[in-house]
């Protein structure tokens, strides 16, 4: 029967492993064909034990509806684990069902199946606070994330962990595949000057590791002060590899937040949501975010960039124009830019994602629209300067831009830093 056995100390980052006894059975001397084995979040592997790492203490619930255990929410299981007491809901930005549009502010309550108070941590304290935490023992973190630096899960993650090492409380974190796989890193790593709320770590934009490797990362290298001597435990995904992209691991794509409705989306989301910083449509209030950026110019202009991307013969992506108009979609862009308005740009189909290069991608797509904009006349292109620099994590994004660096070289400015991380993280890595 499977058993959970813990390798956690306070001060030591632990990992909960399950140990199995695998019966294969053998046939003439052969062992029959098997199918893969099927990759399982930690609640999952958490559930199969009835919860018992959890018995006997009161929790609380940091999760959106991403949560799942199989059919059933992590909340409605834990709510009739033997043994656990569920003491209160964090939810994060998007909400803890998930229907809030980025950036919305998000209110508390009562989860109406459970009775469960639920707080929330996208408002003025964006963490828990002693109050909220004052009955618990122990707070459990699932929340599916992207594997981008500004993807702001992993920002609230990092205050949580804070304000439970304050509150010696022990910090679960219930892991779940990282959709880019783990082998991708590429994008600048975050200067201290830049750190916000949608960046809060020295880490590259695509770090390439699960959230658990994160908050093992994040307690190991103290990059939230007091977070060294966190009591930190991680439930490992079974069955994952780090060369698995999200389809290898034949799990139905749960939409995260609402711009991010497919894993193409999510794939091409660390390059092209720098976009964010600058006067065009990002696809928001389209079935298609982030796969199509669009600007209030001519269509001629939308050739000339889709002419120039081509040209770079980007690896994994078609190119073609495209036209369309923003919509008021309610919770996932309910006042979209150019919303009403025609706009023409360019889109991306995904052709070989084993080959996409996200970052490369939006640097490229970024450099091809900003050239474009200057020959046009189209003034105050990058709209949101700070933004952009924010999302980047430096200023040099902006800088080598506008003295007119190609984009290849802008690629280039970060791979020396990039090996650094790389190195650096393989101590918290789990797979």
């Amino acid at each position: 029967m499977p058993g959970i056995g813990l390798g956690s100390e306070r001060g030591t980052p632990g990992v909960l492993f399950l140990t199995a006894v695998l019966l294969v059975a053998v046939l003439g001397g052969c062992a029959p064909e098997r199918e893969p084995s099927p990759v399982r979040p930690g609640a999952e592997v958490l559930a199969d034990n009835d919860f018992e790492f959890l018995s006997g203490q009161r929790v609380g619930v940091i999760a959106n509806h991403t949560a799942q255990v199989d059919t059933a929410h992590l909340v409605d299981r834990l709510a009739t684990a033997p043994d656990v007491e569920l003491g209160a809901i964090f939810a994060p930005e998007h909400g803890f069902r998930g229907t809030a549009g980025a950036g919305e502010s998000i209110e508390g309550g009562q989860d109406l199946r459970t009775g469960t108070p639920v707080y929330s941590l996208y408002d003025d304290t964006r963490r828990p606070t002693p109050e909220e935490l004052q009955s618990l023992d122990a707070l459990v973190f699932d929340v599916q994330d992207v594997g981008a630096r500004f993807y702001t899960y992993i920002t609230t993650m990092g205050l949580a962990m804070q304000a439970a090492a304050e509150a010696d409380l022990q910090f679960v974190v219930l892991d779940r595949p990282n959709p880019l796989g783990g082998t991708y890193t590429s994008g600048f790593v975050l200067e201290p000057a830049h750190s916000s709320f949608v960046g809060r770590y020295p880490i590259p934009i695509a770090h390439g590791m699960t959230i658990g490797e994160l908050a093992r990362y994040i307690r190991a290298e103290g990059l939230m002060p007091g977070v060294e001597s966190l009591d930190l435990s991680v439930v490992p995904v079974e069955n994952w590899t780090r060369d698995q992209q999200w389809p290898d691991t034949g799990r139905t794509w749960t939409p995260p937040s609402p711009n991010l409705p497919t894993w193409e989306t999510a794939l091409l989301y660390p390059g092209m949501c720098f976009f964010e910083g600058v006067r065009v449509s990002e696809g928001r209030g389209t079935a298609r975010p982030f796969l199509q950026i669009g600007a209030p110019w001519s269509a001629e202009a939308a050739r000339q960039v889709v002419d120039t991307l081509r040209a770079y013969d980007l690896p994994g992506v078609a190119v073609d124009t495209t036209t369309f108009t923003p919509q008021s979609m309610p919770q996932a862009a309910p006042s979209p830019r150019f919303e009403g308005e025609q706009v023409h740009g360019f889109e991306l189909e995904v052709t070989d994602r084993q080959a996409v290069d996200p970052l490369k991608i939006g640097i490229h797509a970024l450099h091809a629209m900003y050239q474009q904009a200057r020959a046009e006349g189209y003034t105050n292109f990058v709209s949101r300067p700070q933004h952009l620099t924010r999302l980047a994590g430096t200023d040099r994004l902006l800088r080598l831009l506008r003295d007119g660096a190609p984009p290849d070289s802008i690629v280039a400015s970060w791979r020396e830093e990039v090996a650094a991380f790389r190195d650096q993280r393989s101590a918290a890595l789990l797979y």
